[in-house]
């Protein structure tokens, strides 16, 4: 036992680093995911009572491990099928011990496993945002009420989406298995897809009373980095990294006294350095230099593009040269509208208003209120006041998050 963190913070601790380990052990002996997260779930409950008493143990994840193992092993001994298959039921018990004591001896768990548990959440079987919620909760041992939250759906419907994602992956016969060589990388682009939708559902929600919700994007960013220990050279995963990290980097400075605050407003000193260094690290790595696919191309170019921005002293001296060529070689790469609003932006700092506007024509985004106000503040630059009242307007009747929308009606009103 050890008195060195209270029982409070070393069970919360281990929840945070180990779940995702744990889960995936479980799972490799056991293959019953409807009982396995359940008995772990169970295993924390019986912590939170036991530890504060008897003090933590030692090894508070072998703790975890075996208390879990032991529920499953009393669920299966009450179904008739495991009954019918005690030998083999006694052959996983013993393999579960033996990886108990692996953790005991302070060992760490076959990493293996965990790749098993990301790729098996990122099936194409299942819907991006249904894997998305899966891997959170159990990759990461997100709570199925936090997970509701950060994307803004009450509780039950967000327990019944990752019910339905459980049973799919049972009833479509889904391996607890690593795919062979010619699978792995559209897997692994899954994973990588899956993480930055997450990141983008916190970073820039398209609805609710917040203007970011950063325990979303932080729990992405811990998916990516869970990944990416395992697969340290994925070109995908190391671009993917860097681009959330340098976004995320800015999250103290983007509101103010609950105000949305512009990049070009933005007091740099709140910006998180230690990220920012670190992704410009990972934007060095020999990964990243060789050919690479359309979506590890696609999150390096956005990762240069936000580093434009970090590394720049102030607004004024940004590279927006730099920025439109980089927008254009992401449009070839990986054309989309939102690429092409932020570059019509781009430009727009770089020759001006007019060419900004000139670059928006055509452009739709459907259930989008962005492209209206880009409008906006553009024409109010180019001095065309009654055609900006316009496009505020559209875009604050499309505009569902109320601190964005509150930004809008007070540029408007300072026409």
């Amino acid at each position: 036992m050890t008195a060195a963190e209270p029982p409070e913070d070393a069970l919360a601790r281990v929840v945070h680093q180990e779940w995702g380990r744990l889960v995936a052990l479980l799972l490799a002996r056991f293959r019953r995911l409807d009982l396995v997260e359940d008995a772990l779930a169970d295993a924390v409950e019986a912590a939170s009572r036991t530890w504060p008493a008897d003090g933590v143990p030692d090894n508070p994840a072998g703790w975890l491990m075996i208390a879990a193992r032991r529920r499953v092993v009393d669920r299966l001994r009450t179904e008739e099928v495991a009954r019918r298959r005690l030998p083999l039921l006694a052959t996983d018990v013993e393999r579960t011990q033996e990886g108990a004591r692996t953790m005991a001896d302070g060992g760490t768990l076959v990493e293996d496993d965990v790749l098993r548990l990301v790729l098996m959440c990122a099936h194409p079987a299942l819907a991006r945002e249904a894997a998305s919620a899966l891997s959170l909760r159990l990759v990461l041992g997100v709570p199925t009420a936090d997970i509701a939250r950060l994307f803004l759906v009450p509780e039950p419907t967000m327990a019944a989406r990752i019910t339905r994602a459980k049973k799919r992956i049972v009833g479509a016969g889904i391996p607890f298995a690593v795919p062979d060589s010619s699978a792995l990388p559209e897997r692994l682009d899954v994973v990588a897809q899956t993480a930055y939708l997450a990141f983008t559902a916190g970073y820039s929600p398209g609805a609710g009373p917040d203007l970011l919700r950063a325990e979303l994007s932080g729990e992405a960013i811990r998916l990516v980095r869970v990944v990416l220990a395992l697969r340290p050279d994925e070109p995908a995963l190391v671009a993917l990294l860097a681009l959330v990290l340098l976004q995320h980097s800015r999250r103290d400075a983007r509101a103010h006294d609950g105000r949305l605050v512009l990049l070009a407003d933005q007091d740099r000193t709140r910006w998180r350095h230690d990220e920012i260094a670190e992704a410009m690290r990972l934007l060095a790595t020999p990964s990243l230099t060789g050919p690479l696919t359309p979506l590890a191309a696609s999150y390096l170019l956005q990762a240069r593009i936000a580093a434009e921005h970090a590394t720049a002293p102030t607004a004024e001296a940004t590279r927006w040269d730099r920025v439109v060529e980089l927008y254009d070689l992401l449009l070839r790469v990986a054309p989309s509208p939102a690429a092409r609003l932020a570059r019509a932006v781009a430009v727009a700092e770089h020759r001006g208003a007019a060419a900004g506007l000139a670059a928006l024509e055509g452009l739709e985004m459907a259930d989008s209120h962005r492209p209206a106000a880009v409008r906006a503040e553009l024409l109010s630059r180019a001095g065309d006041t009654d055609a900006a009242r316009a496009a505020y307007d559209q875009a604050i009747a499309a505009c569902r998050n109320e601190v964005e929308r509150e930004f809008l009606v007070s540029r408007r009103e300072e026409l």
